[in-house]
Parts: C-alpha cells; sequence; structure tokens
C-alpha cells in the first residue's frame, strides 16, 4: 500500500480515496436527479416547480444542519458524525426508492427521503474539508493538493451524474432512489475500515468557550470569510441553475432524451471536473495564486453566464457556452476550499468549514426552483443579473482577501 508522508505519520491513499468517496456519493445523490426530473414530472403527475423541490428539500435540510454538523465533528470527532451521516442517507434513498415503486402518489414520501438524504450530507461532506486539514497538520501544499482530489471526486460526481441518472433510469425510472444508498453503503464500509483520524491529546473546549472562539474568528477573519461564503453559494447557484435549464432545454428545444441527454449534460461537466483536478494540484497553498485563480474564474464565469439564454436554440453554442462556465467554476471551487481550510485554527475548522459548505448548499438550493420561475419569461435577464451579482463578488474579493495578511499569518504558525 501506497503511503503519503504526514510528518511522524502516514495518510494511505487507500485512505484518501475513501475520503474521495464522500463528495462522491453526495453529488451523485443530488445531481443525478437533475436529468431525471422531466421523467419524474410524466411518472409522478407533478409540475417543474415540483421537481425542483426534489433538488431544494435535500439542499434545505443539509443547509439548516451543516453548522450543527460542524459544530459536533469540532467537538465529538469527524468520523463519529460522518458514518452516522452516511448510513441517513442511505435510508432516505430506501424511502424516496420505495415510495416511488410502490406508492400511487409518492410525491411527499419522496420528499421525506430527500429531507433525510440532506440530513446524512450534512454530516459527511462538509466534514471531510476539515478532516484533510486534520490529517496534514500545517502542510498547506499537502493539504491542497489532496483537497483538490477531494474536489475533483465532488466534480467527477457531476459528470458521472447525468449519465448514471439516465442510465438508471431507462432501466426502471425510480432506479436512481435506491442506487443512492448502494453508494452510500459502498462509502460507509471503506470510511470505517481505512479512514484513521488524528487522535486529538487536547481536551475539546466548553461550548461557551468554543462559541467564544468562534465569534473571535468571525470577528476577526469575517470580511473575506463572508466573502468566500458569497463566493461558494454564488457558483452553485449558478451552477445548478444552468444544469436544470439545460436538462430542460435539451428535452423540450433539441428533443434529447434518456442516456443521450446525459452525456450531452455531462460534456461542460467533464470539463469543470478537469480544471477542478488541474486547479487544485496546482495552487500549492500559494495565496497570490489562490486570489488569481478567484479573480480570474469570477471574470471568466461573470462574463459566460450572461451568454447562455440567448444561445439556447443553438445546441453547439450553448455546450460551448456552459463549458466555459464549468471550466471557471470547477477552477474556482478548490481554491475556495483551500483558502478556508489552510486560514482557520484545527479548533474551529470543522465549524468554519460548516458555514461554507452551508453556502454553497442554499446555491445548490436556490438554483432549480428559481431557474424553473425565470425560464419563460425572464431568461436572459436572470443570466444577465448573475453576470452583474459575479462582477460584484469580484470588487469584494479585490477588497477583502489581502495576500499580505496571510502572508504574514502563515509565517507566524
Amino acid at each position: 500500500m501506497n503511503n503519503i508522508n504526514r510528518g511522524d505519520s502516514q495518510v494511505s491513499v487507500w485512505c484518501i480515496v475513501s475520503l474521495a468517496s464522500i463528495p462522491l456519493v453526495m453529488t451523485l445523490g443530488n445531481s443525478m436527479l437533475i436529468p431525471v426530473l422531466p421523467i419524474l414530472e410524466k411518472k409522478v403527475g407533478i409540475t417543474s416547480f415540483q421537481s425542483s423541490m426534489i433538488i431544494t428539500s435535500y439542499s434545505i435540510a443539509a443547509i439548516l444542519l451543516i453548522p450543527v454538523a460542524g459544530y459536533l465533528s469540532d467537538r465529538l470527532g469527524r468520523k463519529k458524525i460522518i458514518l452516522p451521516s452516511l448510513i441517513l442517507a442511505l435510508i432516505g434513498g430506501l424511502i424516496a426508492g420505495y415510495a416511488s415503486w410502490k406508492m400511487e402518489n409518492p410525491f411527499t414520501w419522496i420528499i421525506i427521503g430527500r429531507i433525510l438524504q440532506g440530513i446524512g450530507a450534512s454530516g459527511a461532506m462538509p466534514i471531510v474539508l476539515p478532516l484533510v486539514g486534520d490529517l496534514y497538520k500545517d502542510d498547506d501544499e499537502k493539504t491542497s493538493s489532496c483537497l483538490g482530489i477531494i474536489e475533483t471526486s465532488n466534480t467527477f460526481g457531476k459528470v458521472l451524474s447525468p449519465i448514471l441518472g439516465s442510465v438508471f433510469a431507462a432501466i426502471l425510472w425510480f432506479l436512481p432512489f435506491f442506487s443512492i444508498s448502494l453508494f452510500s453503503l459502498i462509502s460507509i464500509i471503506l470510511i470505517f475500515f481505512f479512514v484513521k483520524v488524528p487522535k486529538d491529546s487536547d481536551e475539546p473546549v466548553k461550548l461557551k468557550e468554543f462559541i467564544g472562539n468562534v465569534k473571535k474568528t468571525f470577528k476577526k477573519e469575517g470580511k473575506w470569510l463572508f466573502t468566500v461564503f458569497l463566493n461558494g453559494a454564488f457558483v452553485m447557484l449558478i451552477l445548478f441553475g444552468v444544469l436544470f435549464f439545460l436538462s430542460e432545454m435539451l428535452e423540450i428545444t433539441h428533443n434529447i432524451k434518456g442516456i443521450k441527454k446525459g452525456f450531452v449534460i455531462a460534456i461542460p461537466l467533464l470539463l469543470l471536473c478537469i480544471s477542478s483536478f488541474i486547479t487544485g494540484r496546482n495552487i500549492k497553498g500559494d495565496i497570490k495564486t489562490i486570489k488569481r485563480m478567484m479573480v480570474l474564474s469570477l471574470i471568466i464565469t461573470s462574463a459566460s453566464v450572461v451568454f447562455v439564454g440567448f444561445v439556447k436554440e443553438k445546441l453547439i453554442l450553448l455546450l460551448i457556452v456552459t463549458s466555459i462556465v464549468g471550466i471557471a467554476i470547477g477552477a474556482l471551487l478548490p481554491v475556495l476550499d483551500a483558502i478556508i481550510t489552510e486560514n482557520i485554527r484545527k479548533e474551529e475548522r470543522g465549524t468554519v468549514s460548516s458555514f461554507y459548505s452551508s453556502a454553497r448548499f442554499i446555491g445548490v438550493a436556490a438554483g432549480p426552483p428559481i431557474m424553473s420561475l425565470v425560464m419563460k419569461n425572464y431568461l436572459n435577464l436572470s443570466y444577465i443579473i448573475g453576470g452583474i451579482i459575479g462582477l460584484l463578488l469580484l470588487f469584494l474579493v479585490f477588497k477583502y482577501v489581502k495576500v499580505d495578511e496571510f502572508e504574514s499569518k502563515s509565517t507566524s504558525k
């Protein structure tokens, strides 16, 4: 077994694979349903807005409980939170799948199953980021590299999602729900056997002291932290709004359905995945590079997303524009992960990164329903507004992500 050295201990390749399985499974659990939503609308007899709630209910549950899971992981240990959370995701998939299979009007039970999965996601995916920081201690370069692998796994899940979702739905329309449970089980086994969390000899601080420390962190670091949170929410809002729109347009405008549609949706997501992997490998914890990538990614995202609605009738142009959006977002995600994980103290890392994950889930939750509401009459305007928001965030990055402050903090570690 190959190992990656970490000071006086080692992080095994299987440990990294196991950690990477969590964002992969959680992403499949949400994104895999996007190409299946038009089928669900017909089979269950629901509207486009109701089908978007199958994505949103998962995300809202995660948003509300992620900060709780982050705090508990700081107090009780990462693994003790991750495993029960994955079990909940497994149960949620079984409930949604069984309801779709056996019930005449399954929509309510599908939503209940999705909420359970969202609760599971709240205690699994966000905890991975601080756990990587724990494993590599103060080695920023290795932390950045591993976070790049984790984020690539997340984005690779997005690439696989439309293909797997379409393939499973072609066999049985409700099979994607059951498959989520199977993937969760695989991740549970991997985490249980291969993730060895470093023992912390320090006693956890008391709740009152812990809250005081987190408040101090946000008071001191709040401006750049909220800038990062807003960026995370924005890019996931854009990504899931565009994916929902693309899924609907491929069927309605271009008559592309089933497995073929899954492969077409996977094109911009594959480029997002490649972009995420390359960026994660090359930032190496360098704050100057991190800020440059934030600026460049925001400029490209803001400029390209404006054109999505205007090219909807031309398939090739639509795929080119959405692919450019995907590349820009893919470059930004590992950068946001790295700046959070490498610049927050271990004791508050789980809690702070959980707020960041909540912000991302807000974007995931809002994207599909907003797109379902504006798609008919305000499509181009909504994408133009998206571009303007991106430029406002660019201003915040210039103002609050200060290279010299981060570098002075790094040298004083």
